[in-house]
């Protein structure tokens, strides 16, 4: 591609002007590249960055399927205190289990809601492809199924 060829005879300040869009473009792009390349980092200490900050969201996650959050009404002292406490708990354990016993009985309780919560997606997916399927039934030609070859 050649280069724009400007009318001649330029005055400065139409020298200047380009300049300075030429500048704006130029600038623009570093910072697209500079922006692509944050996005891309691969050095070490960013990648455990984003492992830990992709952590760090996934407990804050759990802790409002939980309902604790609501429980708490979002008072971030007192969800601390309840951390705290269980954290002492499976440290020491309590009047009734044990550390391990009480590890187990938590683990168990959350596999089972893990596994519920599944159950639960599964089924609205299923409806929703039954309400689907009988709104195309009164089409005039049969749709196949989104997974089946058309």
């Amino acid at each position: 591609m050649q280069p724009r060829r400007l009318p001649l005879p330029l005055t400065l300040r139409d020298r200047l002007q380009a300049s300075l869009r030429a500048r704006r473009r130029s600038s623009q792009a570093i910072a697209r590249a500079e922006a692509s390349l944050a996005r891309s980092d691969t050095r070490d200490w960013a990648q455990a960055r984003r492992e830990r900050t992709r952590h760090l969201i996934e407990l804050g996650g759990l802790l409002t399927k939980a309902g604790v959050v609501e429980l708490v009404e979002d008072d971030r002292a007192t969800l601390l205190g309840a951390l705290l406490e269980l954290a002492h708990r499976l440290r020491e354990g309590d009047d009734e289990a044990t550390p391990a016993q009480l590890r187990a009985r938590w683990r168990h309780a959350g596999l089972r809601a893990f596994h519920l919560e599944r159950e639960a997606e599964a089924a609205v997916a299923v409806q929703a492809k039954r309400e689907g399927s009988r709104q195309g039934a009164g089409s005039s030609s049969p749709r196949p199924a989104p997974d089946a070859p058309a």
